[in-house]
Order: structure tokens, then C-alpha cells, then sequence
């Protein structure tokens, strides 16, 4: 059997000491809680050490978020410059809706163009400079990790083939699609 000790410090007295030291765990608060729940009898399992283990492996693997989506820093950039009144540009514009088997060369020729907007916002020197800058690197690590994965189809258009429109439903679009993507 596996003995532990009770705890000397209550769970308050201990978060007050780990934010001032932030060396500590903050799982020291768990330790009376655990011990209690460890004397119950519902968890006959947890008292030897095998069930012990399991149990703390369990608590202590770091939370994955299911609805995380791999493009949510780019979209928090694209919400600061959508409003930019110092972005005048035309820029080929993909529509929202395209095939999905487009959907990675759609996302590519967005991030292409906001290489356009980065040499716009040198010459002008914009003041949104640095959130295009962001959406252009995070983009581009992004894809970097996933190489490219779909073959050209026919039915997908070069970045040329697409409408040139303005910055501001080029960002509409670029959001929707990238809004899209997080959905799969």
C-alpha cells in the first residue's frame, strides 16, 4: 500500500505561494483533494500503485484544444488590418465558396497577396505594417509544416485567374475561407 502524508498547508495558503513563486506547481492544490479522493472507497482502484500511476499520467497530459484552429493567429491579424484605411490596394481575390479540393491553393494565393500588401505598406508605410507581416510568416510556417497535399485540379484556378478587388473584401474573403478551413 502506498501511503501519503495530509497536506500541512489549506489549498489558499498554497495558491498565494505559488503566485508569488512561480517555480512551484500549481498542482499543490491537488494534493488534499487527491488524498481524500484516494481514501474513498469509489476508488478502490486508485490505492495501489499501478492505478496511481495511470491516474497521474491521466491528470498531468497537457489539454489539447479539439476546436483549436492552426490559422487563429492569422485571423486575430486579420481582424487588426481589415479597418486599415492606409491599405489601398487591388489584389486577386479568391471567392469564399470555391471546391473544396481548391480549398489549400486558395489559402496559398491569399498568403500570397498579402506579400502585395507587405510592399505596399513599405512604400506607404503603413501603420498595419507589422500585422501583415505576421499573417505573411504565420502563413507561410503553417504551410511549411504541411507541405502541399492537393494536386492542382482542373477545376482549381491560378492566383492570376482570380478577380482583382479591393483590400477590404479581399480581407472579407480571406477570413471567410480561412473561417472554412477551421471547420474541417
Amino acid at each position: 500500500m502506498l501511503g501519503m502524508a495530509r497536506p500541512t498547508q489549506n489549498c489558499a495558503g498554497a495558491l498565494s505561494m505559488l503566485q508569488s513563486q512561480k517555480t512551484h506547481l500549481k498542482s499543490i492544490c491537488l494534493q488534499y483533494p487527491l488524498y481524500r479522493l484516494l481514501n474513498s472507497h469509489g476508488f478502490c482502484p486508485l490505492k495501489n500503485g499501478m492505478g496511481l500511476i495511470i491516474f497521474f499520467l491521466c491528470a498531468y497530459v497537457p489539454k489539447t484544444e479539439a476546436g483549436h484552429c492552426k490559422w487563429a493567429e492569422v485571423l486575430k491579424d486579420l481582424e487588426r488590418i481589415k479597418t486599415s484605411k492606409d491599405i489601398d490596394v487591388s489584389l486577386y481575390t479568391a471567392n469564399a465558396d470555391e471546391d473544396e479540393e481548391c480549398q489549400e491553393l486558395v489559402m496559398r494565393c491569399f498568403f500570397l497577396e498579402t506579400e502585395v500588401i507587405i510592399q505596399e505598406c513599405r512604400i506607404k508605410n503603413c501603420s498595419k505594417t507589422q500585422d501583415v507581416w505576421n499573417i505573411w510568416k504565420n502563413g507561410n510556417a503553417t504551410f511549411d509544416k504541411n507541405k502541399l497535399t492537393s494536386t492542382k485540379s482542373a477545376k482549381c484556378k491560378e492566383c492570376e485567374e482570380y478577380e482583382e478587388k479591393g483590400f477590404t473584401e479581399f480581407v472579407q474573403n480571406f477570413v471567410k475561407v480561412i473561417q472554412r478551413d477551421c471547420k474541417h
